[in-house]
């Protein structure tokens, strides 16, 4: 399987097939709920994939310059940048695109949760157990067991990001969580079983000193399903909080806030000059 061929069939398909899918529901006049049309479709979407393109693109060059996974050069266009080929770019822009249209697809479908209070309680303990794990995994990286080392970049990469949504909405995302849990699921089972599909055909490969050497139904590295709920996970919560018009409304508190302290800090930097 070509890596063009793995786009097309995996990726740009499912994209037109959900866009179609939008548009029928238009017509018949089921729209994503009120909560979530903070900003138009289109411009949610297409920033995630532009922040997903100059995100992840050092990171994956970094782990194919150092091995932890190699492609088939026979099986690509031949055209890279740095040491990715450009269908990996690709995938980083269209990828954004499939998971935000099959969790606004699950929005018409699926009741959000009615009754919503801010918690801030709850954003902190979603954020202890993360931070434990990063924790976790820049030790395994620091110490430098090789069999740690995909899987550790992975989270150190994916979780910063992470923790900031969760800071800043994880209550939020909890009132969303039935479209948001069900996408999550979907697409990472989705993505994965076409990973096996792509792996066991050697479009590329997983260094194996560098990951733990567990498989997921003999073929899956479980290192890659790891990638795609992270990355998952990374869209579901970044396109729920931009798109929720309760995001923009606590965004404007907090820059409210962040004006009066600097406000703050100049008057007394101003008394006491005087």
């Amino acid at each position: 399987m070509t890596y063009p061929a793995f786009l097309l069939l995996f990726v740009v398909l499912p994209i037109g097939i959900l866009s179609l899918w939008a548009l029928v529901d238009v017509r018949r006049g089921r729209w994503i709920p009120q909560a979530l049309r903070g900003w138009p479709v289109w411009l949610v979407l297409g920033g995630h994939s532009l922040v997903a393109l100059l995100y992840t693109t050092p990171w994956d060059n970094y782990l194919v310059a150092t091995g932890v996974w190699y492609y088939n050069p026979d099986l690509v266009t031949g055209i890279t940048f740095g040491w990715v080929p450009l269908e990996e770019y690709l995938f980083f822009i269209l990828q954004p695109l499939m998971t935000g249209l099959l969790l606004l697809t699950f929005a018409r479908y699926l009741p959000l949760n009615a009754e919503f209070s801010e918690g801030r309680r709850m954003r902190l303990l979603l954020l202890a157990p993360l931070v434990g794990v990063w924790l976790i995994a820049a030790f395994i990286l620091v110490r430098g067991w090789p069999p740690g080392t995909y899987l550790g970049l992975e989270l150190i990469w994916a979780l910063p990001p992470i923790l900031l949504q969760l800071a800043f909405g994880g209550d939020l995302i909890w009132r969303y969580r039935r479209p948001i849990l069900v996408t999550i699921i979907v697409s990472t089972i989705f993505l994965a079983a076409a990973d096996s599909l792509a792996i066991r055909a050697g479009t590329w490969t997983i260094d194996p000193d560098q990951s733990l050497h567990v498989f997921i139904g003999s073929i899956l590295p479980v290192e890659e399903l790891v990638f795609f709920l992270l990355t998952n996970v990374l869209v579901v919560f970044g396109v729920t909080l931009v798109a929720a018009e309760e995001s923009h409304v606590r965004f404007r508190r907090l820059s409210q806030r962040l004006r009066a302290r600097a406000a703050g800090i100049e008057d007394d930097h101003a008394d006491q000059a005087a």
